[in-house]
């Protein structure tokens, strides 16, 4: 059993989708946790109550990761009201399902800016609080998809920022590694969420799933990507650094 009492985790875009589901899992394990969301206050706020139910602190805060502003307020906050910081799970992302040639500058930047140098404002605003002390290193898990190496319909802008966001967690554990802290990715195949489901073509992914996952009728989930990032927010994955772990029921190891 994975135990995480006294330990406070922060996890962006976590009002919904993957970002929730980790969240309450982190909690479960024994976690208080900082819930960031941009838009959804009311859904945090509910995944906010599920947390203090199982015994455990939580907070929501409203911030643009893409803004550098927002993030330090965010990491002060974290700072005044829980005093440390020893996870950060990154899952906020954006971009649009659109076709590349129908992509703009604001398209760009917008994805690149909330996909990737996102990262770097967290780990400058947050490195110092998640240096390891006596001994427990700091864990950050970056959450990224099939995108970065595999071409999807209408995911030509995301893919590519997250691409770059995997080597960019890479050059993150290079920096932080020495300094107690563990840098991973964790690479998540597709999941039903609010967002999937609007990638273009949703029905026959979905299905295509069961013709490609080799775990037999079990179809991937949220909470399994969730899982992957308990594992690597524990003591467990100490020796695991700068990796890219792929969750996707083994669908993309054959055609």
């Amino acid at each position: 059993m994975i135990n995480l009492n006294d330990k406070v985790a922060l996890v962006t875009g976590s009002s919904r989708g993957i970002g929730k589901a980790c969240a309450l899992r982190l909690a479960e394990a024994g976690a208080d946790v900082v819930i960031n969301f941009v838009t959804s206050g009311n859904e945090a706020e509910k995944v906010a109550e599920q947390i203090t139910s199982l015994g455990r602190r939580a907070a929501c805060v409203r911030a643009d990761v893409s803004q550098e502003e927002d993030v330090e307020e965010m990491l002060g906050f974290v700072r005044d009201q829980f005093g440390r910081l020893d996870v950060l799970v990154h899952n906020a992302a954006t971009g649009g399902f659109r076709p590349l040639e129908s992509t703009t500058t604001r398209h760009f930047d917008a994805a690149m800016h909330t996909n990737v140098l996102s990262l770097v404002h967290l780990l400058k605003q947050s490195a110092s609080m998640l240096e390891s002390e006596n001994g427990a290193r700091g864990k950050v898990v970056v959450l990224s998809s099939h995108g970065t190496h595999m071409a999807l319909p209408m995911y030509g802008l995301i893919g590519g920022s997250k691409a770059a966001l995997v080597s960019l967690a890479r050059h993150w554990a290079l920096e932080l590694g020495d300094r107690g802290v563990n840098v991973n990715v964790v690479e998540a195949g597709l999941v039903e969420t609010d967002s999937t489901k609007r990638l273009p073509g949703a029905d026959q992914m979905f299905a295509g799933r069961e013709l490609k996952t080799m775990t037999g009728s079990r179809m991937l989930e949220a909470s399994d990507v969730a899982d992957a990032v308990l594992f690597l927010s524990s003591p467990l994955s100490d020796l695991v650094q700068g990796q890219t772990l792929i969750v996707d029921g083994g669908a993309a190891i054959h055609v």
